[in-house]
């Protein structure tokens, strides 16, 4: 390069490093580490979370379903039962069944979703093909049982860590969305067709103590998520509502019920006027929004309850932003 060019790159270059220290306030300095590091802290959770669902996931398989040609309901039951009858390895059924609900997530759940959910998978497949489990027991009725816990487990603790290793879930919210019907009704019919499928190939008795694995993992991926078909209904109160307002709807995609209220805070009940935020969200989009609350304010007053099902407004309509 010409030196007269090279050197007005580089006085190019340090004058804009220059003016970009310079407009930026010691207090945007600190907001925006702030926000690093809980993004960075949030990462790291869910990454912690979704690894220790794979292992349990994979325990559940290996050390209690395969050995016995049990199977669970959605895309595991599906990929179960394929590799009974086919004898096609499980990590490799595990990829193929769940493409189509990858693609699905994408547009349903948002494209940082997607690739969680991609990476999730992956994830337990390989650790399905190289990690070795002992095969714990042989009774019927304790491999049902604790076969669909550390199964129920593993899929629990990957929702809480924003993603799935199971693609049924994504397909039922897209049907409950299209069909206007509840999340629960789509999964029971998706696996009532499952376990049939089940009670043909392998047998009846294959076919019953698979529909307790499932219960099973049902149950504790209740017990561990509290519910994925609920909504979560999220009361606001804080000094930045203006802030959280924009964050809800640009960054979350939701819409927003702005109250005009009082807030009474102090020794003596003093009160001053705030607009107090109302918004309905997924269980899967909690933890984002806690996220980006904390990013704004640490201090907001935050309620929280659940709703069975909601019916209009934004929630059902547009896709959720992960």
């Amino acid at each position: 390069m010409n030196p007269f060019w090279s050197q007005l790159v580089v006085q190019t270059t340090l004058k804009n490093k220059k003016a970009a220290n310079q407009s930026l306030s010691p207090y945007r300095k600190a907001k925006g580490y702030r926000e690093l590091l809980i993004t960075i802290k949030r990462h790291f959770k869910d990454l912690l979370l979704i690894t220790i669902g794979i292992f349990a996931a994979s325990f559940g398989f290996k050390g209690f379903l395969l050995s016995n040609h049990f199977i669970d309901g959605g895309a595991t039951g599906i990929s179960l039962l394929i590799s009974a009858v086919t004898k096609i390895p499980l990590y490799i059924l595990i990829i193929c069944v769940n493409i189509p609900f990858i693609i699905l997530a994408y547009i349903v759940m948002g494209k940082q979703f997607a690739i969680k959910t991609s990476l999730a998978i992956a994830g337990l497949a390989l650790c399905l093909a190289t990690v070795s489990f002992p095969n714990v027991t042989n009774d019927n009725l304790l491999v049902a049982i604790f076969g669909g816990f550390f199964l129920g487990s593993g899929i629990g603790l990957a929702v809480r860590g924003g993603a799935v290793i199971d693609g049924t879930e994504v397909l039922a919210i897209f049907l409950s969305r299209k069909l206007g019907t509840t999340i629960g009704d789509i999964v029971i019919v998706i696996n009532v067709i499952i376990f049939s499928a089940a009670a043909y190939f392998l047998s009846m008795e294959i076919a019953l103590y698979s529909m307790i694995t499932y219960l099973s993992a049902s149950r504790t991926l209740d017990f561990i998520v509290e519910g994925i078909d609920e909504y979560i209904g999220v009361t606001i109160v804080s000094s930045h509502s203006e802030e959280i307002r924009e964050m809800i709807i640009h960054i979350m995609g939701r819409g927003v019920t702005v109250y005009n209220g009082k807030r009474g805070y102090g020794k003596r009940g003093e009160t001053k006027e705030v607009d107090i935020i109302y918004t309905v969200i997924t269980r899967l989009e909690l933890n984002k929004l806690n996220t980006e609350i904390k990013k704004i304010t640490p201090d907001a007053f935050i309620v929280m309850n659940s709703v069975r099902d909601t019916k209009g407004g934004m929630i059902k309509k547009r896709p959720l932003n992960h």
